[in-house]
């Protein structure tokens, strides 16, 4: 009987390819809103709410924090699978950073479009 073990070899291309496009989606946002600071100069909260009540301003940031919870959950498993070797942990592990990152995302989905 041939014994199982539980890798993440395959993701190999994909996980690559994740990790590039989350980082320049990345940073564009940070180049988008470094644009929009030295554009506005907004100094003042109110200021600051007029450019976050901006549509387009909102779905870039919702991409941006989607894609750094991407790009994160990528990372860490990576790590999980690479150093954790106890598969119980491992799984344990991974489904922590998962329901943070949902919660999170939750949550940035409240800020962004809540009342």
């Amino acid at each position: 009987m041939v014994k199982r073990i539980v890798v993440g070899a395959h993701y190999g291309l994909r996980d690559w390819l994740v990790q590039r496009v989350t980082a320049v989606i990345m940073v564009l946002y940070t180049l988008l809103v470094l644009f929009l600071v030295l554009l506005f100069h907004p100094h003042q909260s109110a200021e600051w709410a007029t450019l976050g009540h901006w549509r387009p301003l909102r779905i870039a940031t919702f991409l941006f924090l989607l894609s750094l919870c991407w790009h994160g959950w990528v990372g860490m498993r990576d790590i999980f699978m690479d150093y954790v070797k106890p598969v119980g942990l491992r799984l344990g592990l991974q489904v922590a950073v998962i329901l943070t990152l949902m919660a999170e995302m939750v949550w940035a989905a409240e800020i962004l479009w809540g009342s």
